[in-house]
């Protein structure tokens, strides 16, 4: 692509940014013109028929004009300088993760300042390359047979579920299995513990043991599966706001689509594989979903102190403003990395 192609194809890209419609030759010649002298709107039809030939632009209707590709945000993304943000907002944001302790809250305080900062669908999550060892569990009573299941680490990961047994058990009951369990296995990596407790609950004798019996309910539940991804995403509702050209049919299956936690964690593998730091940009993800084809996920992997690797990411439709998206996903990132 010569220069001046490239340059019109980076205005044909705002234009569209702007205004979500077919871009003309004609606009842009009175934008490039009132910046840079005179342009030819024949000149730049020519240029644009070159774009579209290369796969650049595409032609909705015979009488319309022209709008960006994938591959033509891919050109643009690439040629963006991000902004760092001011320093005050720099301070204020290093004030709200440092009043944060655990894993979990940071997690989620970044997709929630993340959509805020940016009106997308803001991801964050903490992935544990190995197993992280058990520091201890709580176990609170809910009423109607529910029970809060707390497991923190010794990496400060705090992991919490309520769940809802089949039979009642009673706060001293688990008091029972909480100091069992912390007396018994504390220091151990979590799929040691997750081993060895399934040996001794396929003990015959844990019928007789009304301790090990309700703890085999909690364990059925969940219990010591906090080493899975954290995840948490904010500000899904923003996508209803945007023309995604989906029926109602196919809005539904996006935000199923987004309900699945194995699907939004194959969204977010991708950055994995970049350096640390390195903010990454995927445009158009219908490979992931069909109903994703008009969206853009910009991700940035980054390694915690404790060295947890995680991926703090925007989703947004491919007509977003990507010098303030890239601009807030790398900033969080530098302070969520360093909090």
């Amino acid at each position: 692509m010569t220069p001046r192609n490239r340059e019109i194809l980076h205005e044909i890209v705002e234009a569209h940014i702007e205004s979500g419609e077919p871009i003309a030759s004609r606009s842009i010649a009175r934008r490039m013109g009132a910046r840079r002298g005179a342009s030819s709107a024949a000149s730049i039809r020519n240029a644009m028929a070159d774009l579209a030939d290369e796969g650049y632009l595409s032609q909705p209707h015979t009488s319309a004009g022209r709008v960006p590709t994938g591959k033509a945000f891919e050109s643009y993304v690439q040629s963006l300088t991000l902004r760092r943000l001011a320093v005050q907002e720099i301070e204020r944001l290093r004030a709200e993760f440092g009043r944060l302790d655990t894993v979990e809250a940071r997690v989620e305080h970044t997709s929630r300042r993340l959509t805020a900062m940016t009106q997308g669908v803001g991801i964050a999550a903490a992935i544990t390359k190995a197993s992280p060892a058990l520091d201890r569990i709580e176990l609170v009573a809910l009423p109607e047979k529910r029970v809060v299941m707390v497991v923190v680490t010794r990496d400060r990961q705090v992991r919490n579920r309520v769940v809802t047994l089949d039979e009642a058990v009673t706060p001293d009951e688990l008091a029972s299995i909480r100091n069992y369990i912390n007396r018994n296995f504390s220091g151990w990596t979590l799929e040691r513990v997750r081993r060895e407790l399934a040996l001794r609950l396929d003990h015959a004798s844990v019928a007789y043991d009304e301790m090990l019996r309700k703890l085999t309910l909690l364990y059925a539940k969940g219990l010591l599966d906090a080493g899975e991804p954290e995840i948490h995403m904010e500000g899904a509702s923003n996508l209803m706001g945007i023309d995604l050209h989906l029926t109602r049919e196919k809005m539904r299956e996006l935000f199923r689509a987004l309900e699945e936690k194995k699907r939004v964690l194959d969204l977010l593998d991708r950055f994995l594989e970049r350096p640390a730091g390195e903010i990454g940009v995927q445009v158009g993800l219908s490979e992931m979903h069909p109903s994703m084809g008009e969206l853009s996920l910009i991700g940035l992997p980054v390694i915690l102190p404790n060295g947890i690797s995680a991926v703090i990411a925007v989703l947004g439709p491919m007509r977003m403003n990507y010098v303030r998206v890239m601009s807030a996903v790398q900033n969080v990132g530098w302070v969520f990395r360093d909090a």
